[in-house]
């Protein structure tokens, strides 16, 4: 479960080591233009990871008995839309302060090589000054499908009145650069007796709710170009979803579904101090000037909406293996394995 997790970090951080300059260099453009640029390089990360985590939640609408339980592993990837591969600067509404010769820079989902250079020209204490960096080209062509994973160990309880609880969840793990954690619940009710002589068929029906934090805090410090102290990248995400399912349990393969109602938010932020250098066009030693910025970025993400999955499930005794497609803004693949004890 840790490797699992951890993996889901490095591809939730890995655009902040993709520019040359490191993201920081962001805060170049200051801060309103820098929350700007931030918030529309990693916006598709920030929404596919809000579906991912909403996913795999379920491979039957059949109640466990009192007692039984699953334990099932699977990875969840939403398919991120290629108009969010790329993103216009002329939409972003920055100043006039920062420039690209580029029209277009690409978003963490975009592809790797769409580098775009930044020219900075502001003021400071009266004094014109200049600056300039790169914006970082995607992770595309390091995502299977250009998909944002999500992997996820389940737990499943039976408890008496056919209700199942589910459990999602992984402690503080992590080095000292980069730690996360994770915690989802979710209670499943099988309410198939309500709909009278259909209890005697193979169809099963259940209402299914769902919630799922994580926090993840990446040190920047240790790998920062831009002098200053405490620098680090935090992300919290919360994520929900309501559901009505059904699944028809034949003894070899079973065939599931559901609709609902799913979405969440997200947040990222950079804290710390940035000691950001300008240059003046002056001789040494009055070449550059330094602006220091305390907790530059904090950028909040949300994305909701109607859902609907179709999948199907092979039951080999305890042995499942299961496979779902999920209709939404962000559609979903999902695939995983179970152990099953009913």
């Amino acid at each position: 479960m840790k490797k699992l997790t951890l993996l889901f970090i490095i591809i939730l951080l890995n655009f902040s080591v993709k520019a040359q300059d490191g993201m920081e260099a962001i805060l170049l453009s200051g801060i309103s233009d820098a929350n700007k640029l931030t918030e529309a390089y990693i916006n598709p990360a920030m929404k596919g990871l809000i579906h991912s985590m909403n996913g795999g939640w379920y491979h039957t609408a059949k109640a466990h008995k009192t007692f039984g339980f699953d334990v099932s592993i699977g990875l969840n990837a939403s398919l991120i839309p290629s108009s969010e591969e790329i993103f216009n600067f002329s939409d972003l509404g920055l100043s006039s302060n920062t420039t690209s010769t580029s029209l277009t820079g690409a978003t963490v989902a975009g592809p790797n090589s769409l580098e775009a250079p930044i020219n900075v020209s502001t003021t400071i204490n009266g004094q014109n000054v200049t600056a300039n960096y790169t914006m970082p080209g995607g992770i595309k062509d390091d995502l299977p499908l250009n998909a944002m994973p999500a992997p996820s160990v389940q737990i499943t309880l039976g408890l008496p009145q056919k209700i199942d609880i589910m459990l999602r969840g992984v402690p503080n793990v992590g080095s000292d650069d980069v730690k996360g954690n994770l915690l989802g619940v979710g209670v499943k009710k099988e309410i198939t007796s309500l709909f009278g002589p259909i209890d005697k068929l193979p169809l099963h029906v259940a209402l299914l709710g769902t919630y799922t934090t994580m926090d993840v805090t990446y040190n920047l410090q240790n790998d920062s170009s831009i002098q200053g102290t405490n620098q680090e990248a935090t992300f919290n995400l919360n994520a929900y979803s309501v559901q009505a399912i059904a699944s028809i349990n034949f003894p070899v393969v079973n065939f599931y579904g559901g609709i609902g109602y799913s979405g969440g938010n997200s947040k990222f932020k950079m804290k710390g101090t940035y000691n950001l250098e300008y240059n003046t066009g002056y001789p040494a030693p009055n070449d550059t000037v330094e602006v220091e910025f305390t907790d530059p970025v904090n950028l909040s993400f949300e994305s909701k909406g109607l859902k609907t999955t179709l999948g199907t499930r092979i039951s080999l005794g305890f042995f499942k293996l299961f496979a779902d497609y999920t209709t939404q803004e962000y559609n979903t693949i999902t695939t995983g394995i179970a152990f099953s004890f009913r």
